[in-house]
This record gives C-alpha cells, sequence and structure tokens, in this order.
C-alpha cells in the first residue's frame, strides 16, 4: 500500500512554482522582462501579492536554499505555551477549594505576577484536568474553607434606590451595606447621596451595630473602585480609606468591571429588592426605614439561606466570635 507521507509532489511542485516566480520577478526589476514593465504588473498577472511574494522571495535570498520556498508551520508547537507543572499544580489546588478561573486568577496574580495563566489558560488547565464543573466536595469546600469565621472579610457596597420608591416624591436616595462574608450577616443604611464622608459616617454605624449586636469585628473589608471608597493620589486624606486605617482594618478592591467579586453583597441587593422594594412603594422615608429595620432583622435573625445549609445567619454565626484589639467606637 502507498505511503502518502512520503509522497514528495507537493514539495516538488512549490519549489518549482516559487523558482519561476522568482526568476519572473528578478527579470522585471531588471527590467528585462519581454511582457512586464512594472511589477505591479507582475503581482498581478499570477495573481499573488507582495507581501506573500517577498515574504519567501527575501527568506530565500538568506541561504539560496530550497526549503526556505515551502511553507513553514504557524501557531504555536506542540505544548510549547504548557505553563509549567509548578503553576498548574496551584491553580488545581484552588480549584479544589471551589474557586472558578477568574477568582484562581485573582488569588494567584500577588504571587506569580507576569506568570499567572488568563482566565481561558486557568480554564484551559481545568478541562484538561477534568475540573471544569464543580463536584458537590468542591462546592462543599468553597463554603466551608474560603472564610472559616465571622469577621475575616466584609463587603461594602452602595445600591441606588428607585425615583418612584415614594409615594409623591422623586428625590433620589441610597443604601449603604455592610455584609460578612462568612455569615451573611448584613446591615444598610439610608443615605441621601453617597459622597466620600456620608458613605463613611453609614459604614461606621453599620460597624458598630454589627459589632454590639452580633461580636463582628472586621479584619479585612472589600469594596468596589468608586471614589466614594477609595483615592488612588491621596488615601490617608479620603475619609472611608481613613476611617479604616483608624479600625485597623484592610482594605482590598475588587477588578474593574468584575462585579463579581464583591458577588455576596450583589446577591444581597437582589433579595432585598425582590423580597422588599419590587412593586411596593411608601408613604415617607421614615416609613422605609422602618421597614427596612424589620427587615434586616428578619433577614439576620430568621430567614433561611441556602449557602447556609438551610439555617439563618444568626444560627450558623454561633458560637460568637471573640472580640479583637480594636473597637469601633474609636471614631465618633
Amino acid at each position: 500500500m502507498r505511503r502518502n507521507t512520503e509522497d514528495k509532489t507537493l514539495e516538488r511542485n512549490y519549489i518549482q512554482k516559487w523558482r519561476f516566480l522568482i526568476q519572473e520577478y528578478e527579470l522585471t526589476k531588471a527590467k528585462r522582462h519581454p511582457h512586464f514593465r512594472f511589477v505591479t504588473d507582475f503581482y498581478k498577472h499570477h495573481n499573488t501579492s507582495r507581501q506573500v511574494f517577498l515574504k519567501y522571495y527575501n527568506r530565500f535570498k538568506v541561504s539560496r536554499a530550497d526549503c526556505q520556498l515551502l511553507p513553514q508551520k504557524r501557531g504555536p508547537k506542540w505544548k510549547t505555551r504548557r505553563p509549567l507543572p509548578l503553576i498548574e499544580q496551584k491553580v488545581i489546588e484552588e480549584r479544589i477549594k471551589g474557586n472558578n478561573r477568574y477568582e484562581i486568577h485573582a488569588i494567584l496574580k500577588p504571587t506569580l505576577k507576569s506568570h499567572t495563566p488568563t482566565p481561558s489558560g486557568i480554564y484551559a488547565i481545568l478541562r484538561r484536568q477534568d475540573l471544569n464543573r464543580l463536584k458537590p466536595k468542591m462546592r462543599a469546600n468553597k463554603r466551608q474553607i474560603i472564610k472559616e469565621r465571622a469577621g475575616q472579610l466584609g463587603h461594602v457596597d452602595c445600591h441606588h434606590l428607585s425615583k418612584d420608591l415614594l409615594i409623591n416624591s422623586t428625590r433620589r436616595y441610597y443604601l449603604v451595606c455592610v455584609l460578612d462574608d462568612y455569615s451573611r450577616i448584613s446591615w444598610a443604611e439610608v443615605v441621601e447621596d453617597i459622597k466620600s464622608l456620608t458613605v463613611m459616617f453609614a459604614t461606621l454605624k453599620s460597624l458598630n451595630l454589627l459589632n454590639s449586636e452580633y461580636r463582628i469585628q472586621f479584619e479585612e473589608v472589600i469594596t468596589d473602585n468608586g471614589s466614594e471608597f477609595c483615592s488612588k493620589h491621596s488615601p490617608a486624606h479620603h475619609p472611608f480609606e481613613r476611617m479604616l486605617q483608624e479600625l485597623g482594618i484592610k482594605h482590598r478592591y475588587t477588578q474593574p468591571y468584575r462585579p463579581q467579586t464583591n458577588g455576596k453583597v450583589e446577591r444581597f441587593w437582589r433579595t432585598l429588592n425582590e423580597d422588599l422594594i419590587e412593586g411596593t412603594t411608601f408613604d415617607s422615608i421614615e416609613h422605609f426605614k422602618d421597614e427596612l429595620i424589620q427587615y434586616l432583622l428578619y433577614y439576620n435573625n430568621v430567614r433561611c439561606h441556602q449557602a447556609l445549609n438551610g439555617i439563618s445567619p444568626k444560627v450558623f454565626l454561633k458560637p460568637p466570635v471573640k472580640r479583637g484589639n480594636y473597637s469601633c467606637q474609636r471614631i465618633t
């Protein structure tokens, strides 16, 4: 049986074609071709582009070897872009904890820096290892391992309320929420604007309440990159940043255009909207504040959460967390 892999007909045809074209081209350049006056006529007659022809011609001029007239393989060579085994192992370890590819990328970037695989590269690793779909054990690990105690990480965010929230009023109001990542215990305050000073006092009030009612003291909080939360040029003079510094709370930031990084508080806004706000109007802002307080008490103390295995945040929080070395009462 004939083996087509040993047939060199295509190679011979390529070499013969390009040798003929090179000869024609050099005659045209030397003004000795009987038919072509300009190289443009040469390209048009042979239905080839200037870029393609010169690529082969310049390559051939270097060594005058026939192998330079053959097409070369394009794209990456086999396995040349595979990550190092150490990096691949780190990706697998984070995946076993239940993190998705974007979370894995954010976790590894501070240590791996420029060697951090992209989210697409991380997905390719997970697919090769058959880890691209979360298994039940991995889902349980994500619930148990990511945050081990109350106060380890807090989520802070602002939410715009609709102008038709109140009867006979079109004034805009906002909510500022602080949510504990571990227990999902939350508190929100109504504010009239989202200036940095206003948000700072609303956050401080929520921190004080969570500390006094649930004994939660935060080690870190994560926010988006809005001007009400951070200042790139002078964080020491920004009200919100300065408050966290005084309380000894580390400030983390979400990735730009990635609201999923602050996903737990985004899910809280959706729940609050579905349970309390959507399809409802209130007589006054005082009426809304009263209803909001009652709902937050219900949300924290009574409402069962699927993410907490069907129990309320208050029950999930027990036993209470010990107090730390700082107090939320330092700023008044």
